[in-house]
């Protein structure tokens, strides 16, 4: 298992997709480490050390240059959602940028309404990505949702149900600022810590579930995907809206 970690990291390191090639490094090494304790036979002991020094090199020039491309605001990781797929619930994909340092978060999404429009259930994907951020290890005490007006007669449901949302969190010390835009076409989250996430679906990237009591429908990580690309970027200077 650790020969193929580190097998992944290579190929991923030649690829130049450094922050995956980064994490296959460190779980290669960790594997090869538990291999070292395992081993009686000193020569392979020596092997497997060098070897894991090697790794271990890699992995820090790999960093250093990952912190630099963040630094420059150059960083940029892409992720392809395919058809169907699963264990993207909303922990998965962002728990890796939520570190205890945000404190405010800004999501510009057009379609966050109410559960009968074509958009789903993209009110209640709100709720959930709220209820994420309050569980933490992140402290927000601040949301920014820019989103636009239902063009329907669901307008007072989206209203009304942004603000039972903004109530609920003022229950746990958070502050949700809503507005609303004609002319919002992006759907980009981004946090105070410089992380800037692009769903190509905004948060409405979860196909409907087959019935209330299937598998999937509390939980998102068994919940199937619509194809959508995910983009990271990070920037010093996290832009207001």
């Amino acid at each position: 298992a650790g020969a193929e970690a580190v097998q992944r990291a290579v190929q991923r390191d030649a690829a130049c997709r450094f922050a995956e090639a980064l994490v296959c490094y460190q779980e290669g090494i960790d594997l090869l480490l538990q291999v070292v304790k395992a081993t009686k036979d000193e020569a392979k002991k020596q092997r497997y050390r060098q070897k894991i020094s090697e790794y271990m090199s890699r992995a820090e020039d790999i960093k250093k240059h990952v912190e630099k491309e963040k630094q420059d605001g150059k960083y940029h990781k892409q992720i392809r959602i395919e058809e169907n797929a699963t264990g993207f619930g909303y922990e998965k994909l962002f728990h890796e940028y939520l570190n205890e340092i945000v404190s405010e978060v800004w999501v510009e999404d057009p379609y966050i309404r109410h559960l009968h429009q074509a958009s789903r259930h993209s009110l209640y994907n709100f709720l959930r990505f709220c209820e994420m951020l309050v569980k933490g290890p992140c402290k927000v005490k601040t949301i920014h949702l820019l989103t636009s007006y239902d063009e329907g007669s669901g307008r007072s449901q989206q209203i009304s149900g942004l603000e039972e949302i903004q109530q609920s969190l003022r229950n746990y010390g958070v502050t949700l600022n809503i507005e609303f835009s004609s002319s919002i076409h992006d759907r980009e989250i981004r946090f105070n810590n410089g992380w800037m996430i692009k769903i190509g679906r905004g948060l409405d990237y979860f196909k409907k579930p087959q019935g209330r009591f299937s598998i999937g429908y509390c939980d998102f990580d068994l919940r199937p995907c619509h194809e959508t690309t995910v983009d990271v970027f990070h920037t010093k200077h996290t832009k207001k809206m």
